[in-house]
């Protein structure tokens, strides 16, 4: 399990992800789910997984090495591709081409194909986009009235997203916003867990502005937790208390 999500605003793009893999009690292990493609200047492209490792290093791999492009002979990469839109075509064709070679034998030991993916960035010239990528190689796009796409474990940091982010919060706020869903999350669910990766993007900027690798201790990310569960506590306990009575309807 795992948890990232990425914030598409007005001011720019912001993407959060975990490092924790788990497979059982006592395989827990850390490996980076948010990858890098920058050419300065020309392009930046973030692109966060999540579900079965084996499934998503090999989409990553595939990716790394190119595929047939459709307009000519050459191989397309993140590297390459003209456009944001085509970059998530060329992912979704990765999905789907590890989903032929390694489908079949996946159900018969039992195992789902299990894989979803973030994708954003902007290539010069093009706008700033957010897309999210399913098994089935189909995705979605973040809008302005759905400025956030999350993957992994979603449930328990959703809230949080939906109550507080708009297109016009600022860039930083909605990176705060972020790790709070992140902290909300790792505190319900042991699965996901630091380190965490992220990076930040202004619109039009073509380089990333911050990418940076939250540790263990780290000392914001500790204080935001500490404040955000003293604020919780205070806020509920100045909520006056229910005024209904045992008196049945």
């Amino acid at each position: 399990m795992t948890y990232c999500v990425g914030l598409l605003l007005n001011e720019g793009l912001a993407m959060i992800a975990d490092t924790r893999t788990n497979a059982g009690v006592d395989n827990v292990a850390s490996f980076r789910k948010l990858h890098m493609f920058e050419q300065p200047g020309e392009r930046v492209i973030a692109l966060a997984s999540s579900g079965n490792l084996s499934i998503t290093q090999s989409v990553l791999s595939l990716l790394n090495e190119g595929m047939p492009s459709p307009d000519s002979d050459e191989l397309e990469t993140l590297h390459n591709v003209p456009t944001m839109f085509r970059a998530a075509q060329l992912v979704g064709r990765a999905v789907r081409e590890i989903y032929r070679v390694d489908a079949l034998s996946l159900e018969e030991h039992n195992m789902r194909f299990d894989v979803a993916l973030l994708l954003g960035g902007q290539i010069k010239g093009r706008r700033l986009r957010l897309f999210m990528i399913y098994a089935a190689g189909n995705f979605i796009e973040a809008t302005p009235d759905t400025p956030f796409l999350q993957i992994g474990e979603t449930k328990y940091g959703k809230p949080i997203l939906d109550r507080a982010v708009r297109y016009s919060t600022d860039l930083y706020d909605a990176l705060k916003i972020g790790l709070i869903s992140v902290d909300s999350t790792m505190r319900s669910n042991l699965a996901v867990g630091l380190p965490l990766d992220l990076m930040v993007l202004k619109r039009d900027a073509m380089r990333a502005e911050l990418t940076f690798r939250v540790e263990a201790g780290d000392p914001y990310f500790e204080d935001l937790r500490n404040r955000w569960s003293e604020a919780l506590r205070a806020t509920h306990q100045a909520i006056p208390k229910p005024p209904y009575t045992t008196r049945k309807v």
